[in-house]
């Protein structure tokens, strides 16, 4: 009798923990994605040395040509994952991207460099539309953006290692070794994923349809354009990803100009308040978010809203800082609040389709962000800094500028970029308005085929 009745808990609990590792793990894979982004970012100063390079190329690095590949080839990769073993692709692009930046560690000149970035991008654009699908199987919706916010905690962990074990291994044994101490490890994560993480059944957490033939690309993409909540809410959360990229590409650069640091000390630095106040924001503010969603799903791109007001006076004045403390101590709330955009952007991409449609609404997201966040953000406020620079007249050296100069040019094209947190706002409560009514609009598993 004992024996009958655990059974069902036993198996429940064993589901649970099996969701867990699941969830755990692809957090650890998007953490490595962003190793391997942030790397680059902590390394750009002694690789433009190296190369003799520009801000704009520097932006370059950082954005269009990274973003370009990243944001296109995640299409393909969603197509191929609401139809085949997500799993499997996640296993593949993580080997891709980890050799790719393995690789960035042999480049000679600006064009290896580049070539190697262009790599890691064709394999980081396998990773999250299929994870995204993966934990929205896992989570039902009253535990969703919890889960979602763990797995961008990956963002955080990325952003910490990245800096800060990047900075360390560069000052001790140059950034060639750097880029292959983040690339190598990736190789053995893509084993453990292979071999341990379970494909979870299409729909399982909650009672949508699984029986529907994938629709086209073209239904899909008609579908949600007629999802306003999303378009509004996508249209917001890109204006917030240009400017975040912007500030995570050239922060450290900026700081580097102003202030001194120790050995190490920089991307240490950065990488804890970043990091380490972003991981916990990404908890905490995704907990509240889903008790608040309890009562309505339209505080998903409200808290969205609501953060990104309260962090853009701490930003504005902490590129004014006169000490790098006053700069930490300010940049702490847009720290805590920076990741929340991303969580409710990728739970918004399950809710806002059908289980079909959701890997490539993912997709869809992300070419969104990231041709236009990580690929204009960090590129425009480059091609800025260069235009403000050159109305200067050279103070430094040889003629050439100074880095007080230098300084003052990007902090100037930073507070221009932070105007578009402001123009973020607007969308987002547009989102507000009709959230409620979209989600239930796709979870009653209406196909894109009635509205094209």
């Amino acid at each position: 009798m004992n024996e009958l009745n655990t059974g069902p808990v036993a198996e429940s609990a064993s589901r649970q923990r099996g969701r867990t590792y699941t969830l755990l793990i692809l957090m650890l894979v998007y953490a490595f994605n962003h190793i391997d982004r942030q790397v680059l970012i902590i390394l750009q100063e002694d690789i433009q040395r190296e190369f003799s390079l520009s801000d704009s190329q520097l932006g370059l690095l950082t954005g269009i040509l990274f973003a370009a590949f990243y944001s296109t080839l995640g299409i393909p990769a969603a197509i191929w994952a609401d139809r085949g073993n997500r799993k499997t692709i996640i296993t593949i692009a993580l080997a891709i991207w980890s050799g790719m930046t393995a690789l960035s560690g042999m480049a000679m000149n600006f064009i290896h460099i580049a070539l190697a970035r262009m790599g890691v991008a064709v394999g980081e654009a396998g990773c999250t539309p299929p994870a995204t699908s993966i934990i929205a199987d896992l989570y039902p919706p009253k535990e969703r953006a919890t889960a979602m916010g763990i797995y961008t905690l990956g963002i955080g962990v990325g952003v910490l290692v990245g800096l800060a074990l990047g900075d360390f291994v560069a000052d001790r044994y140059g950034w060639r070794v750097a880029f292959f101490v983040a690339g190598i490890p990736g190789l053995v994560l893509a084993v453990l994923v292979w071999f341990t993480v379970r494909e979870p059944e299409r729909g399982a957490s909650e009672a949508r349809r699984t029986d529907e033939i994938a629709p086209s690309v073209s239904e899909t993409f008609g579908f949600i354009l007629t999802q306003p909540s999303f378009v509004a809410l996508l249209i917001g959360c890109t204006l917030i990803c240009i400017s975040a990229n912007a500030f995570l590409a050239w922060v450290p650069v900026l700081m580097g100009r102003t202030y001194s640091f120790a050995d190490g000390e920089l991307g240490l630095a950065l990488g804890l308040l970043i990091g380490g106040f972003g991981c916990a924001g990404a908890i905490l503010i995704g907990m509240i978010t889903d008790r608040l969603s309890a009562r309505s799903l339209s505080w998903r791109p409200l808290i969205i809203a609501v953060c990104g007001g309260v962090s853009i006076p701490f930003v504005f004045f902490a590129l004014g800082a006169e000490t790098k403390w006053a700069f930490y101590l300010l940049y702490i709330v847009p720290s805590f609040v920076g990741l929340i955009y991303a969580s409710i952007a990728y739970t918004a991409a399950q809710e806002l389709v059908s289980v079909r449609m959701r890997a490539f609404a993912a997709a869809f997201s992300l070419l969104c962000l990231t041709l236009l966040g990580i690929g204009l953000g960090p590129w425009v406020t480059g091609l800025i800094s260069d235009m403000f620079l050159a109305q200067m007249t050279p103070a430094g050296e040889g003629g050439g500028f100074s880095p007080v100069q230098q300084a003052d040019a990007l902090r100037r094209a930073l507070y221009i970029i932070l105007g578009l947190n402001v123009l973020s706002i607007p969308p987002l409560l547009l989102s507000a308005r009709t959230y409620v009514r979209d989600v239930a609009r796709a979870a009653e598993g209406l196909s894109a085929r009635a509205f094209a």
